[in-house]
């Protein structure tokens, strides 16, 4: 029986990456299902839409956006109901535009979307083309197209049922550039990267990432994709205790308890 994969991500149904990430999925398998928001959901993170009615458009076979859906509605509404019968095997979340490195991945739709495939049974992959800012805001996907099958491949072939996903992060280099792929632990900034940031307009902000937090790790995701022409896989898990502070905390105790 062949592979299921369900397909989404924040950049909208109609993003170039979607359609790449398409071509992925079909490079692995002909059970391919599309459900993505209806438009840009760009730092939703893992939210959902609770107490408002959401919708299906449907844009083709296999195909649905979700009017006003974050990456996890749609997530949830494909794993649930559209796939219903038979669950994904695979959620693959992209190819956003633009890295997710670090910290950000936490406030990230596309990592949402894979994170909630693993939390629905599947296992999840998410995936992303990095670009240089200051030279263009326009991603070249030249390697996500060239590499991202066999990523996704070699993943599958190492997963031994732990419970994480998976972010991945194309560089933005040429593809005969690209040394390889390489597993890193995620950048933990010495603070957060979103910061204030105030509009031309009166009274109005952004939130925004100006700047990246120092000092950096050169062995963790983001050096090591920026200045390393690596593919970078992290794998995310998903039980979030940690281990020495609840031993800790088991000695607390109340006043006369």
């Amino acid at each position: 029986m062949s592979l299921r994969i369900l397909i989404t991500n924040d950049d909208g149904v109609d993003a170039p990456g979607i359609a790449i990430m398409s071509d992925i999925a079909h490079a692995i398998s002909d059970d391919v299902w599309i459900v993505a928001p209806d438009g840009n959901q760009s730092g939703a993170g893992h939210r959902f839409t609770f107490g408002r009615e959401l919708s299906f458009d449907t844009r083709g076979p296999r195909r649905f956006a979700v009017t006003g859906g974050s990456p996890a509605d749609c997530v949830v509404a494909g794993m649930t109901h559209i796939l219903g019968d038979r669950p994904a095997d695979l959620v693959l979340s992209g190819v956003n535009a633009g890295q997710n490195l670090g910290d950000i991945v936490n406030c990230s739709g596309t990592a949402a979307g894979a994170r909630e495939g693993v939390l629905q049974g599947a296992i999840g992959i998410a995936m992303s083309q990095s670009m240089d800012y200051e030279v263009s805001h326009k991603p070249d996907w030249a390697n996500a197209r060239r590499y991202g099958a066999e990523v996704v491949s070699a993943i599958l072939a190492a997963h031994d049922g732990d419970d994480v996903f998976y972010n991945v992060n194309f560089p933005f280099c040429t593809t005969e550039e690209v040394v390889g792929l390489t597993a890193v632990a995620h950048q933990r900034f010495s603070r957060s990267p979103i910061r204030y940031y105030p509009s031309d307009n009166e009274g109005q902000f952004f939130m925004a990432i100006p700047e990246t937090p120092q000092p950096l790790d050169p062995a963790a995701d983001f050096e090591v994709l920026r200045r390393g022409n690596a593919i970078t896989v992290t794998p995310f898990a998903l039980q979030q205790t940690h281990p020495g502070a609840l031993q800790r905390l088991g000695s607390l105790s109340l006043k006369g308890r």
